[in-house]
């Protein structure tokens, strides 16, 4: 395929417009239904069928040669040292900025995915379950941090990927309400040797750190086989947190057991007051200084514009 894209020696990704992008669907016969894309949809996203087919089921083909090509590695080094290798899942990172879309990502390449015959066991997890529990960020003073790299249990998050990719039977993920605001004790979400896994979460794309003797440490990062990146410009995601926030209002947050039930009374005028300090002392600045500087740690960036669809594909070159 010919395509009108940006081809830089500046960077690793080859930009490909939507247009071009789309025309790789008719290589890939796995179509939703509009209930399936209503049933996936985020709040605030203004996905369509139309997105879907253009953008989404290429890149789930993309994966799906992918997994092969890891497949058929994994035969061959078996062939080369004389044993067999256990086999361990496709890992695949999602990252992004609050409300961009990654969350609605995440699920259409696990529905996708699933409908391949060399993946039919897809599972997702997000890193949300991760978070330290509301009680651990208020002794730490870093409850207004919430979201930050620094509010995550990162060595329960490495430990949970590594023991998924090298295989191990059985794992289990803390679970995170959106309801509460707070991690749910009893319970867990369980990973059974799946063909792929997606983690999806804010910082999923961080570097590794420093430790204290001086060497790197290992990143969740490192266990990825492909990454995902959705993003946008960030005034356009401001606006789109704001207008969710007003929706929220009118139905998550009307919700008796709802942390954010304080908000559901405000007006118009003190919601979006709300909503604008909230972006600008909390995911505004996560964002800037956490969040867009892993962009270009992704394989696949998918770029949208201030109409929330996506209207380019950066794709790192081999």
């Amino acid at each position: 395929m010919s395509y009108t894209g940006v081809r830089s020696t500046a960077t690793p990704f080859d930009e490909i417009p939507r247009e071009d992008w789309a025309r790789l669907s008719r290589q890939t016969p796995l179509p939703l239904s509009e209930d399936d894309v209503a049933r996936l949809r985020g709040l605030g996203d203004r996905l369509d069928l139309q997105e879907v087919d253009d953008v989404y089921r290429p890149i789930s083909r993309l994966l799906a040669m992918q997994v092969e090509a890891a497949q058929s590695l994994r035969r061959a080094r078996e062939e080369f040292l004389a044993e067999d290798q256990r086999r361990t899942p496709y890992v695949i990172g999602v990252a992004g900025s609050v409300a961009a879309g990654k969350s609605t990502t995440a699920r259409l390449l696990r529905e996708l995915m699933a409908r391949w015959p060399s993946t039919p066991r897809v599972q997702l997890v997000t890193t949300d379950g991760f978070l330290r529990p509301n009680a651990e960020l208020e002794r730490r003073g870093i409850m207004h941090r919430k979201g930050f790299p620094e509010s995550y249990d990162r060595r329960a998050l490495l430990r949970f990927v590594a023991d998924v990719k090298s295989g191990q039977d059985r794992v289990e993920a803390p679970v995170y309400s959106h309801l509460v605001y707070d991690i749910l004790e009893d319970e867990k979400v369980v990973v059974e040797r799946p063909d792929v896994l997606i983690l999806e979460g804010l910082n999923v794309l961080q570097p590794p750190l420093p430790r204290r003797d001086g060497r790197i440490g290992l990143a969740v990062s490192d266990y990825f086989d492909f990454s995902v990146y959705v993003d946008a410009k960030a005034e356009d995601v401001r606006r789109w947190y704001v207008d969710r926030f007003l929706r929220l209002r009118e139905t998550a947050f009307t919700d008796p057991q709802s942390y954010f039930r304080r908000y559901a009374a405000l007006t118009d005028g003190e919601a979006r007051a709300t909503a604008h300090r909230i972006w600008d002392t909390i995911n505004g600045p996560n964002l800037v200084e956490n969040v867009l500087p892993t962009r270009g740690r992704a394989d696949l960036v998918l770029r949208k514009g201030g109409d929330h669809q996506v209207h380019s594909v950066l794709l790192r070159r081999l």
